[in-house]
């Protein structure tokens, strides 16, 4: 009998993957993943969405309440104010790809019917994850990853990142097998649950102009 410790150990994304087919055919499996219990209470899968050839790959934390009904990544108030900042510090929303280490939203509830309050992932679900996301790498080939927060952090760069320490600067480190350059920066939900938004707001748009500064 395998233990439960066992079979979580085993959790993956990583048998879902189709062997071709683009952007197309992984948003097609990624529907069907299995590779984690996130899945069975989720409404869907949340795959990334954006310009396939993008110069620029966002990536969060996972889906939210509205991103989760809806089947589409940032869609909801952070959404909104992330086109806003990028469209500001100088990056055109349009040249964008934005996804999430996660792809399922996970939740929990005060009571039955109550509404659903977002849950972090633990790094074990956003390794079992990692497989969408480094396809996801490969197909676009972006010149710039902007991390949006310390989940996406961690899943991109390891546990011990800390986006305080290194918020709008340049990284460059082997993602998934490819060098990468990356400037992290924090989630957009931030800003909004920020005591001083308007600050805030200003910290966020800095380190997209650094980005913005980077592929120029």
């Amino acid at each position: 009998m395998v233990s439960s410790r066992a079979h979580e150990d085993a959790y993956t994304a990583e048998p879902f993957l189709p062997d071709r087919g683009g952007l197309p055919a992984l948003r097609r499996a990624a529907a069907g993943c299995r590779g984690c219990p996130l899945h069975r209470d989720a409404t869907q899968t949340v795959f990334g969405t954006g310009n396939a050839h993008a110069s620029v790959m966002l990536v969060g934390e996972q889906p939210g309440d509205q991103e989760d009904r809806q089947g589409k990544p940032f869609v909801g108030p952070a959404g909104k104010l992330l086109d806003r900042a990028l469209a500001e510090a100088g990056i055109d929303p349009d040249d964008t790809y934005v996804t999430n280490a996660v792809k399922h939203f996970k939740f929990t509830r005060a009571e039955p019917r109550k509404r659903r309050i977002h849950k972090a992932p633990t790094l074990r679900e956003m390794t079992a994850c990692g497989p969408w996301l480094a396809a996801e790498l490969a197909v676009v080939e972006p010149e710039l990853i902007v991390v949006l927060g310390a989940t996406a952090g961690k899943a991109l760069l390891g546990s011990s990142f800390r986006v305080t320490r290194v918020r709008g600067t340049v990284l460059e480190e082997e993602i998934h097998g490819r060098p990468e350059r990356l400037v992290p920066t924090v989630h957009p939900s931030s800003v909004l649950r920020s005591d001083d938004r308007q600050a805030a707001y200003r910290g966020l748009v800095a380190d997209l102009e650094v980005a913005a500064r980077t592929l120029a």
